[in-house]
């Protein structure tokens, strides 16, 4: 394995975290304040508790899904997009470097930069609420596998667009309404029964649930089968992504 090639792609695209720290790192963290201002603090002191959690506490693990999700796929999905874009990506190509090589370099950066933003919008929770870590070696776990699934999602995506708008259409009009109605600000037995069954069809439901059985020991769904659905997308992710550098579908254009 080249692992001097994963380590110079890998430190490339972290890099560019703090060259563009306001866009990176400032903008979610502070988006994802206001949703603690106005749900948290403004609604949560008017809402009774969810499963015996109060209202600015429940809405933490999702609103951290919610920038994990964004993040993970955006920052993937330009980083390999943007070597197609100006042409550069013939110069990985050509370099002494394997695909998996090259997938470890760009979704390991992606992953690693979501992980540090859901800590620093963990960290800045504190300042409007408080809560409590249940299962913390849990929660570290769910951050990470929902941080690399979803960096391979946005590698697939960053692979089949041909333009700068294509990066923004599932992110923003599929993966961002699917969190809002996963349960990111309310439990999905608040819902009636048919709309229950509707709801689990939304795989998000199954991350956020996990998630915040590891803040509140309380979930929506079963912890094993939510386990199993991010381990089944993760699949799933990486059998697209061998089929891609099978048959060099859009690598080079």
């Amino acid at each position: 394995m080249n692992i001097h090639a994963i380590r110079a792609i890998y430190l490339f695209e972290l890099g560019r975290t703090w060259r563009t720290l306001m866009q990176s790192i400032a903008s979610p963290v502070i988006s994802t304040s206001l949703y603690f201002v106005v749900f948290g603090s403004a609604i949560g002191s008017r809402m009774v508790e969810i499963d015996g959690v109060s209202y600015g506490a429940f809405i933490i693990p999702g609103l951290i899904m919610l920038a994990l999700l964004t993040e993970s796929i955006s920052n993937a999905s330009f980083g390999i997009y943007f070597p197609k874009y100006n042409g550069t990506i013939y110069e990985i190509l050509s370099a002494p470097i394997s695909m998996p090589e090259i997938l470890l370099g760009y979704v390991g950066a992606a992953a690693s930069k979501s992980v540090i933003l859901g800590g620093i919008i963990l960290i800045t929770a504190r300042i409007f609420v408080d809560y409590h870590i249940a299962h913390p070696v849990w929660m570290v776990t769910f951050l990470v596998l929902t941080a690399v699934t979803f960096s391979l999602f946005g590698f697939i995506i960053g692979i089949w667009a041909d333009g700068f708008e294509k990066l923004q259409i599932i992110p923003m009009l599929i993966v961002t309404p699917l969190t809002f109605l996963g349960g990111s600000f309310y439990s999905i037995t608040m819902l009636p029964p048919l709309w229950q069954t509707i709801t689990l069809a939304n795989p998000v439901v199954y991350l956020i649930s996990a998630f915040r059985w590891s803040f509140y020991d309380v979930a929506d769904v079963n912890v094993g089968v939510s386990v199993a659905m991010i381990m089944l997308f993760m699949v799933i992710c990486l059998a697209l992504i061998a089929w891609i550098f099978r048959t060099g579908y859009r690598l080079k254009s």
